[in-house]
C-alpha cells in the first residue's frame, strides 16, 4: 500500500509541488500514523465490520465520494506558477496531521488493504491476533514514511519543471484524473 499509486501516494505528490517537501511532512506523517492505528483498531475490535458486506460497500462509497471531491478541488486548484513553499488552491493549505490520519478511514484503498493484511497475517496468529495486529500497524508505520516521502520528492521535482499557468493546470488535472483512477480497482470488486 505505502509504495503503490494510490490516494495517499496521489494526494502526497500535488502536496509536494504545490507546497514543498517541508509543508507535506504533516501529511506524510499523518499518513504513517493514520493507517497503523486503523489498523490496531479494526484488527482488535472492528473485524466484523471488514466483513459485513453492507458496511463494506457504505464505506467503499463514501470513500469514493470523498475521493471524487477531493480530485475536483485539485482539479480546480489556482494554476499560479509552482513554487515549493508557495500558497496555491482553494485554501492555501497542505492537509495536516489529523487531516490525513483521519483521511484513512475515508480511503477505500485503506479499507481493501486493511481487511487482506489483517485476514492474511493476524487470523489464527500464534500469541494472540493483537501482537501480529501491532506488529503488522508498526511494520506499516515504519514503511509509510519512506514510501511517502518519495512519492512527495517526486511532487516537488515535479514542481520544478511546471513553470506556467499551463503546465501547473495539466498537472492539476493530471493529479485528479489519477485520484479518480485510483478509485477503479475499489469499485470493481
Amino acid at each position: 500500500m505505502s509504495a503503490t499509486p494510490g490516494p495517499n501516494n496521489t494526494m502526497v505528490v500535488a502536496s509536494g509541488a504545490t507546497y514543498g517537501f517541508g509543508r507535506t511532512v504533516p501529511h506524510m506523517l499523518g499518513i504513517a500514523a493514520g493507517f497503523p492505528v486503523m489498523l490496531v483498531v479494526l484488527g482488535t475490535a472492528g473485524l466484523p465490520l471488514l466483513t459485513d458486506p453492507r458496511v463494506h460497500a457504505v464505506l467503499k462509497w463514501v470513500g469514493a465520494a470523498y475521493l471524487l471531491w477531493l480530485a475536483w478541488k485539485i482539479a480546480r486548484a489556482d494554476p499560479a506558477p509552482a513554487e515549493p513553499g508557495a500558497k496555491a488552491g482553494p485554501s492555501g493549505r497542505p492537509f495536516g496531521f489529523l487531516q490525513a490520519a483521519l483521511f484513512q478511514w475515508v480511503n477505500p484503498k485503506a479499507w481493501v488493504i486493511a481487511a487482506g493484511a489483517l485476514a492474511t497475517y493476524t487470523a489464527g496468529a500464534e500469541g494472540g491476533s493483537l501482537v501480529a495486529t501491532l506488529l503488522l500497524a508498526g511494520l506499516f508505520g515504519l514503511v509509510a514514511l519512506p514510501c511517502t516521502a518519495v512519492w512527495t520528492l517526486i511532487g516537488v521535482g515535479t514542481a520544478r519543471i511546471l513553470r506556467t499557468r499551463r503546465a501547473v493546470r495539466l498537472f492539476n488535472l493530471a493529479m485528479a484524473g489519477l485520484l479518480v483512477a485510483s478509485l477503479v480497482p475499489t469499485l470493481h470488486e
